[in-house]
């Protein structure tokens, strides 16, 4: 019988051209003709705008235009979750300025240079306003409002309706006010942008894009509206892309202007942002600052769960409220059963970047709130973390299991994943050396940190088009709706065709991210590209596998149930070895019948989302004399279903392990008081190298998911979620024999040095404090209404 190649790992099969250098990015596009652009940012982070003079920068040297607001006329944008609408963004700033980098102004010349230089002559007259940076802070009385009609800066809310208190019953009540910061995407790939008036390669359109984006389909539907193009006159084509990470979903309101300006002009106009400007205007990402308060029997059982959450919004209404509200909320209760929860929320505007969304959206600062109270917990109870997670974890005869938000959790085994996190990283040996250290007094503290986590992938969005068709060479295509930004679609996708067909993956051509070829699709993000993306490129193989089936039939004169696709990759007889017919014969058969052997169709996830989980085991070494925490080890145990390529599964896990780290020991993008960015740079914005990370060792467990023919589930976000609260418990396990309960991330030398320093000295504050007095005030949530189409559990 012939083997699968599914499960095993395969070489990617879009590298070589990006090894040699050869990948098409947007800024390596020769578009001839194109035009340069450059934005005029606001340098203040609240202001009005009294006036605005282009006078001197309109007749620089090789400037073609200048435009404002008032010129180029272009409705404000709510984006794709218009989270408030009240709280539209204008394209180009109208009537007063929200942060620092906001658009006031655009220059187009001839070179970048020039265009750059004349944006330093537009001169704008700004009457300061009080700025407001912390989100806490937005929320008190006598706030700088940053939309005077909405009488106060909450763009959104839910209060949880009053009734039964979800402490009632607790012997022990654990409370922890904590932080998740504001992160920067910072992609290797800033934003990048080419819009031509007309159409490409011969093709009749109003305008042709290219951009560097996760979503090409979603880009075009924004775009086209807002440019007010019939969605079949605009093209979009995403080239290669150099990373996004969330950040890049959508359109941002840059981009808006920059097909506006190319219409208006009707040359081609380029837009590539600089390290520099991508820190100021790039969606950032999670900002919450979260109270949890958790009730337990004595005996570690969970009795219920508080929190009081305010997210982030940034200027306008950004996509970070919504995450706090849906998706933290959703996740809230983790892996365990937990019986009671109320959620109460408030969506803050602040004079900062917009908020969007960044790898895990939502789900790692629920995951972060969770298991960090869970280890609170097990000092107070005086139960070893891992015990405590186990005595309250949902067990596998409890699935297909609903919690008490709403989240329906398709398929599990928790414990598994920990057993062997556990095994792996020797828990038992690294308690005993941490033990050893803290009898000898060393300087250099061992700290273990676990987390068990779950996720939610593919939430909201179930549907994805592929199209699958074998040329009479025997060569075949394959086309889908997502949009490849780093994350091994060719290969994947490819594996899935040649598996089924045998046809050989050299001879199979991927495409995607172009609207004239890849007529819909639903993008990349939330993890969801092989449950969706990848089940529908199945799906469509099946039927032409079959349809291949029929006609082998027909010319071999056999029965279909006998006709099998053979070890040399072609269909034949089962069991006689000389009746067979290769791919080249049988698409030309088919295509003389007037019937290629080719589909496209929808396919669709019934069931709703897919729940991914793990298990994280993290090891560092603090110094107790200046705070400096060193990673020694990683340990992660992801389940994401069915694996298809376990190196591309591992890849994914490296890259999020570091991301979820960084975000637990280095990273946070920090604003002054008056909302001037002080790590607007990569020297000061501590992205990790290669050499602060310790030796990751990832592997998987596979628990295959019932709700889609390959059981897969999403991997690209798991390790961030499961890492960042691995490594923040094993920062605070390392000095908790001080004392201390808690830090706050990101965990830098600072930070755990002043910890120390306070502990040593008596005043250690507790790591707790009231919420704030506006959370009473907010309106009680409703329920969605399932009859309304609104995702339930996704």
């Amino acid at each position: 019988m012939r083997g699968s190649i599914l499960g095993t790992e395969v070489r990617r099969v879009e590298d070589p051209e990006l090894i040699r250098g050869e990948g098409s990015y947007v800024d390596n596009l020769d578009i001839p003709g194109a035009l340069h652009l450059s934005f005029v940012r606001s340098p203040i982070a609240h202001a009005r705008i009294e006036s605005i003079d282009t006078s001197e920068a309109e007749t620089a040297p090789g400037v073609r235009a200048v435009y404002t607001a008032e010129s180029l006329s272009l409705a404000p944008q709510v984006g794709g979750i218009p989270l408030n609408p009240a709280c539209a963004r204008p394209p180009l700033a109208v009537g007063k300025v929200r942060f620092v980098g906001d658009v006031v102004a655009v220059v187009i010349a001839d070179t970048k240079a020039n265009a750059q230089d004349a944006t330093e002559l537009v001169v704008v007259d700004y009457d300061p306003l009080d700025a407001v940076v912390d989100m806490e802070a937005a929320l008190e009385p006598g706030a700088a409002l940053q939309f005077e009609e909405l009488g106060s800066n909450i763009a959104a809310a839910e209060r949880e309706p009053d009734g039964e208190d979800p402490l009632a019953g607790a012997d022990v009540v654990v409370r922890l006010t904590m932080r998740n910061q504001r992160l920067a995407a910072m992609p290797m790939e800033a934003n990048a942008m080419v819009a031509v008036p007309g159409g490409v390669d011969g093709a009749d359109h109003d305008a042709t894009v290219y951009v560097s984006t996760q979503a090409a389909h979603m880009f075009h539907m924004g775009v086209a509206e807002a440019a007010g193009l019939a969605p079949d006159r605009l093209r979009v084509i995403a080239p290669h892309v150099g990373g996004g990470f969330g950040a890049k979903i959508g359109a941002q309101t840059e981009h808006l202007v920059v097909l506006a300006a190319a219409l208006k002009l009707g040359r081609p106009v380029k837009w590539i942002e600089t390290r520099s400007e991508n820190a100021l205007s790039m969606y950032q990402g999670r900002g919450q600052q979260e109270w949890a308060e958790l009730g337990l029997r004595n005996d570690g059982t969970i009795v219920g769960l508080r929190l009081h959450v305010i997210a982030d919004c940034g200027a306008y209404a950004g996509f970070n409220g919504f995450l706090g509200i849906v998706f933290t909320r959703l996740m809230a209760a983790g892996v365990y059963r937990v019986p009671k929860i109320s959620y109460t929320v408030a969506a803050a505007l602040t004079n900062t970047t917009p908020m969007g969304a960044f790898r895990g959206a939502g789900r790692p600062e629920a995951a972060s709130l969770i298991e960090r109270i869970m280890d609170l917990a097990a000092v107070q109870l005086d139960i070893d973390p891992v015990e405590l997670r186990r005595r309250n974890f949902i067990q596998p005869d409890e699935f297909p299991y609903t919690t008490v938000v709403g989240a329906n959790y398709d398929i599990g085994d928790y414990d598994l994943p920990l057993r062997k996190a556990l095994e792996l990283s020797d828990y038992e040996g690294l308690r005993k050396e941490q033990a050893r250290r803290r009898a000898s007094g060393e300087a250099k503290q061992l700290g273990i940190g676990v987390s068990a986590y779950v996720e939610v992938t593919g939430g909201g969005n179930f549907t994805e088009y592929s199209s699958v068709e074998v040329h009479p060479d025997g060569t075949a295509t394959v086309k889908v709706g997502t949009s490849s930004h780093g994350q091994g679609h060719a290969t994947s996708f490819s594996m899935i065709v040649s598996d089924k067909l045998g046809i050989p993956m050299e001879n199979i051509t991927f495409v995607q991210a172009d609207t004239a070829t890849v007529p819909r699709g639903g993008g990349t993000m939330g993890s969801r590209s092989l449950q969706m993306g990848g089940n529908a490129v199945n799906r469509a193989t099946e039927v032409v596998l079959q349809s291949a089936r029929e006609l082998a039939a027909e010319l071999l004169e056999a029965n279909v149930e006998d006709i099998e696709v053979t070890d040399e990759g072609e269909l034949g007889v089962a069991g006689v070895p000389g009746q067979r017919v290769s791919w080249p014969q049988l698409s030309q058969a088919a295509a003389d019948r007037g019937t290629p052997l080719a589909i496209e169709l929808d396919w669709e996830q019934e069931g709703g989302s897919t729940f991914p989980f793990g298990a994280h085991v993290s090891v560092v070494e603090v110094d107790t004399d200046t705070g400096y925490v060193t990673p020694i080890k990683h340990y992660a145990v992801d389940d994401c279903g069915r694996i298809l390529n376990p190196m591309i599964v591992a890849g994914q896990q490296h890259g999020g392990l570091a991301q979820g780290m960084s975000q637990a020991l280095w990273e946070h993008f920090v604003y002054d008081q008056d909302g001037n960015p002080l790590t607007a740079s990569l020297t000061d914005y501590t992205i990790p190298t290669a050499v602060e990370m310790p030796w990751f060792d990832v592997s998987n467990t596979e628990t295959p998911t019932p709700l889609n023919p390959l059981g897969a589930k999403g991997i690209g976000e798991s390790a961030t979620i499961g890492s960042t609260p691995a490594v923040q418990n094993a920062v605070v396990d390392a000095v908790s024999h001080l004392g201390i309960r808690h830090i706050e991330l990101p965990c830098t030398p600072q930070a755990v040095w002043r910890a120390i320093s306070e502990a040593k000295a008596g005043t250690l504050a507790e790591p707790w404090r009231e919420p704030p007095a506006v959370f009473s005030t907010l309106p009680e949530r409703q329920e969605p209404d399932p009859s309304a189409g609104e995702p339930v559990g996704a």
